[in-house]
């Protein structure tokens, strides 16, 4: 008798925890919503009347009106664009070697160890790794080649990591199945491993670029101008971006230059959704295709 009590006393015990735990975390995440609902609701009220074509078509000037967010919309668009072309190039290729390619030694767990620190190191710190590299090592000086390389140092570690977990995600059965066929290791896993892993690389890829456009610490760092009046048109050409704008605007007195900033904020979150949805897309795509 005294052992059955026992169980069921422990069973209750086990229910109250778990509805408390449950509870709490419910309540966490109503509250993160709520203040990102409130914040959101507050910048659109700020921005929604500045947002129009001109506010998209103009450049920064002194004079509120008379401002907008050209050179930082394109100097986004030219950041982005190289930093995927090199991280994705180098992240991916280092996550295929280590995946497919690299003997298990210690070696190899020591790089392995190293990634995984490097996703978890504040972007500021890459942004003076870049200045010290990039604009005076290499002499590069302030301009578009330069914020974008530090910004592919912020997001090398992520889209590594993200490959490795969608090639190992990938059954060992199809890299079997190709070399029972005859096919080398680099067939199988350009023609097999390679595209049944696509999904989840996209997902990391888009992911880490658009947590990229975001970034405005480790572009300041490297000398990101906070007013450009003209769009860049060469890799050497100075610039600037959304995330520097908007806190160009937001440290300004004038009350104007703050709804200036709501409105950039609503470009910038329009990009932002964009990409994800790229992302959820070819997931969904490439998806429905791989059958294993």
């Amino acid at each position: 008798m005294s052992a059955k009590l026992d169980i069921y006393t422990a069973k209750r015990r086990g229910r109250i925890t778990n509805f408390l735990f449950t509870s709490v975390c419910f309540l966490a995440t109503i509250t993160c919503v709520i203040v990102l609902f409130v914040l959101m609701w507050n910048i659109i009220l700020q921005g929604k009347s500045w947002l129009s074509w001109d506010f998209v078509d103009s450049f920064p000037s002194r004079f509120p009106h008379k401002a907008g967010i050209k050179s930082a919309l394109y100097g986004s668009i030219w950041l982005i664009g190289l930093t995927a072309l090199f991280s994705v190039t180098l992240g991916v290729g280092a996550a295929v070697y280590l995946e497919e390619y690299a003997p298990k030694s210690r070696w190899r767990k020591l790089i392995q160890l190293n990634i995984s620190n490097l996703a978890g190191v504040p972007s500021i710190v890459y942004g003076i790794l870049g200045l010290a590299l990039f604009v005076r090592a290499l002499a590069l000086e302030r301009s578009v080649l330069s914020g974008a390389l530090t910004l592919t140092l912020v997001v090398l570690p992520i889209i590594i990591l993200a490959s490795q977990e969608a090639l190992r995600s990938v059954p060992d059965s199809i890299r079997r199945s190709a070399y029972a066929l005859g096919a080398t290791r680099w067939q199988t896993v350009w023609y097999q491993v390679l595209p049944a892993s696509l999904p989840g690389i996209m997902t990391g890829v888009i992911l880490a670029l658009s947590r990229a456009l975001g970034e405005a610490a480790p572009l300041i760092v490297v000398g990101a101008m906070a007013y450009v009046p003209f769009v860049p048109e060469s890799l050497s050409d100075e610039f600037t971006s959304l995330p520097i704008q908007i806190f160009n605007w937001t440290s300004r007195p004038q009350e104007d230059f703050h709804h200036l900033a709501a409105a950039g904020i609503l470009v910038l979150l329009v990009v932002l959704v964009s990409m994800n949805a790229i992302a959820i897309f070819v997931r969904h795509k490439y998806g429905k295709k791989i059958r294993w």
